[in-house]
């Protein structure tokens, strides 16, 4: 992580650096106007515009990396009802109390910085967190939240389409969920192998075996030189050639 991370949470609530610069070039031009216009004040404006812009920026985006480390630190949580000797931690009594938590950082970062690659990335982290609990209308509103935000060659994207094909199985809707797969793999044609790979899971498990079929009997085809074409393959032959 960037050293941006070490920006601590006392820092955060010191004044905004954005105040203090814009005050310092409001009090600047007040008591120097006639410097101003003699060296050329709207040159000086503008210029004092970008540093001011500029440090704001600065500020946000190192808000936006500790909230986001926020976010993995508490995914990446050991589960341990007592601290590890030797392990920085955090530890928790269970998964679930680890999957809450990052819940509640990816939340914080998606308040406190939005509009943020950060709070798109905490978004996705938000709704992988509710998909561990059950909780599938939580897990659609977090990655909805990310897609509605990020751009549409973001490299998250294939997370977001995939969980909520993930959020659609799970509350039994297979259709919606093969629709989901499919738009995946129309948006992010990288992972296209993988969606059939699922869709062909999906329709063996609902009983369509000669769809499923179908889709692995084209997969190599398909999917010229994918890494899963032998997985692919494997999955054809356990349905059985008939």
């Amino acid at each position: 992580m960037s050293k941006s991370a070490d920006l601590t949470r006392k820092d955060m609530k010191e004044p905004d650096k954005f105040q203090v610069v814009a005050g310092e070039a409001a009090s600047w031009l007040t008591g120097h106007r006639r410097t101003a216009v003699l060296t050329g004040g709207v040159a000086v404006i503008a210029l004092l515009v970008v540093v001011t812009v500029t440090t704001y920026r600065e500020h946000q985006e190192s808000m936006a990396g500790t909230l986001l480390s926020d976010v993995y630190r508490a995914a990446d949580g050991q589960i341990s009802s007592v601290p590890l000797p030797g392990q920085r931690g955090p530890f928790f009594a269970d998964d679930a109390s680890r999957q809450r938590a990052v819940i509640a950082a990816a939340t914080s970062a998606m308040a406190e910085v939005p509009g943020t690659r950060a709070a798109s990335l905490a978004a996705v982290a938000r709704g992988d967190a509710h998909v561990k609990l059950g909780e599938w209308d939580q897990a659609a509103v977090a990655y909805q939240a990310y897609l509605a935000g990020a751009p549409r060659d973001d490299s998250f994207r294939f997370g977001a389409l995939g969980g909520l094909a993930v959020v659609a199985e799970g509350k039994g809707n297979v259709e919606e969920a093969l629709a989901a797969w499919t738009k995946l793999a129309t948006e992010v044609p990288a992972q296209a192998d993988r969606a059939d790979l699922e869709k062909a899971r999906l329709l063996a498990a609902s009983g369509k075996t000669a769809e499923a079929k179908a889709i692995l009997a084209g997969f190599a085809e398909a999917h010229k030189g994918s890494s899963l074409a032998s997985e692919a393959q494997d999955r054809l032959g356990r349905l059985g050639t008939n």
